[in-house]
């Protein structure tokens, strides 16, 4: 079964982004073409990046670093949660995608943004870095604006023409996870065999 991370982009005291992680999960698990799993990063407290080699060769010493690569190999793709701040993504959502490299290799993402814009420009950023870690980014995304979908800018209240929006979302992101399936075994083969 195509396994999709939902990765919840901020650590901040009274985020945003859990009801909407929360909001995007309640509706995925409705679906029955791919499990789904909310990953939050308060659960992986990562330092500002402190692994002496580079993350593309794959040789972790921090125990930190070795247990968010195990819960991001597990996944096929991920839909990144993330509020925008200073016209980009979260500091601690960077660093944990910086963290990492193969394991985010030949798999799907997918993003809902929430800010003034709804997060457009978050998410501008985070296409960049999706794909110089070879991560394929599917077009649907969801992008809520503060100003419509929070009560007060604190208490999320989604509208229902947001839902047809997840709901394209994350056909695509499972589309793409499973198309990539053939690259990651090839992966899997190489890896095996160095």
């Amino acid at each position: 079964m195509t396994k999709i991370a939902i990765i919840l982009g901020s650590t901040r005291p009274g985020r945003n982004g859990e009801a909407v992680a929360k909001w995007v999960q309640g509706i995925a698990a409705r679906r029955s073409d791919a499990e789904f799993e909310l990953v939050d990063l308060a659960d992986f407290p990562l330092p500002h990046f402190d692994e002496p080699g580079s993350p593309a060769m794959g040789v972790y010493s921090n125990d930190h670093t070795k247990a968010w690569s195990a819960k991001i190999a597990e996944f096929d793709g991920y839909v990144f949660v993330t509020p925008e701040y200073n016209h980009s993504t979260s500091g601690v959502l960077k660093n944990a995608l910086d963290y990492l490299y193969t394991e985010w290799n030949n798999k799907a993402a997918a993003f809902v943004s929430y800010g003034g814009v709804g997060g457009a420009r978050a998410v501008e950023h985070l296409r960049l870095v999706a794909s110089e870690l070879q991560l394929a980014t599917v077009r649907g995304q969801v992008a809520i604006s503060l100003a419509t979908e929070f009560e007060n800018y604190s208490v999320f209240k989604p509208s229902d023409y947001l839902l047809p929006q997840v709901d394209t979302m994350l056909d695509q992101v499972v589309a793409w996870s499973k198309a990539l399936e053939p690259l990651r075994a090839t992966d899997d083969q190489d890896q095996a065999a160095a």
